[in-house]
């Protein structure tokens, strides 16, 4: 699954509250909520998403629930 420019800024700006089940992806999420509040321009939530689908490509095996949280998105 790969996530969109548009689920990731609904995720970044706070427009929708998501707990996920992997601490390692609620990390990637809050740090990527700070760089994306400092500066909201289009680069800055492509580098996110890029980042994002990266990680969820390389644990897809333990995403899981997440991807179904990201789905309703």
């Amino acid at each position: 699954m790969k996530i969109s420019e548009g689920q990731t800024q609904k995720i970044l700006s706070g427009a929708v509250q998501c707990k996920f089940n992997q601490l390692g992806f609620n990390m990637l999420i809050s740090r990527m909520e700070r760089a994306y509040r400092s500066d909201s321009t289009s680069t800055v939530l492509a580098q996110c998403t890029q980042e994002i689908n990266n990680f969820l490509a390389k644990y897809e095996k333990i995403m899981g629930k997440d991807y179904a949280l990201i789905a309703q998105i």
